[in-house]
């Protein structure tokens, strides 16, 4: 399970580091294994164990692909998907089309959302989470009954 927003760097040739706190975890459940593909609603990549990725891309497989917006899903995330296994110093390379549809440079953010990541450059996060915090202030979200429900 992965939690958390961590700043970290990519370095000259496009490689990031997952923390350290996530690599028993991974090698545990994908042997290291996994894919990364864009977010067809945020300007960010979603980086999913391989096992996780599977589930996701069974789903998708099941879209029509006659139906322009279900085709669209599919060109979009499995399109982008791209196979990428964490090397012995927890290194993996995001690859240049990936890195150029978010926008990253050497600064992102790896935030973990339970059963995956998502990597955002570290501008359009602060823009995202800045966006987030007014809206929830402002209280101008929809209320669906699971968030009516909920409560810390």
């Amino acid at each position: 399970m992965f939690r958390g927003a961590n700043a970290i760097n990519l370095d000259t040739k496009g490689r990031l580091t997952i923390p350290t706190r996530y690599r028993q975890a991974l090698m545990d459940d994908c042997q290291g294994q996994l894919v990364c593909t864009v977010d067809n609603r945020q300007p960010c990549l979603l980086l999913y164990p391989l096992p996780e990725w599977d589930i996701i891309e069974e789903k998708i497989s099941k879209f029509s692909t006659m139906n322009p917006d279900e085709r669209r899903i599919q060109r979009l995330l499995i399109g982008y998907a791209n196979e990428v296994d964490m090397d012995k110093s927890g290194r993996l390379l995001v690859a240049p089309t990936l890195r150029q549809y978010a926008n990253l440079d050497k600064a992102v953010m790896l935030v973990g959302q339970r059963n995956r990541f998502e990597i955002w450059s570290q501008e359009s996060w602060n823009t995202q989470i800045e966006e987030d915090l007014q809206i929830e202030n402002a209280g101008q979200y929809e209320q669906t009954e699971r968030l009516q429900d909920f409560s810390l």
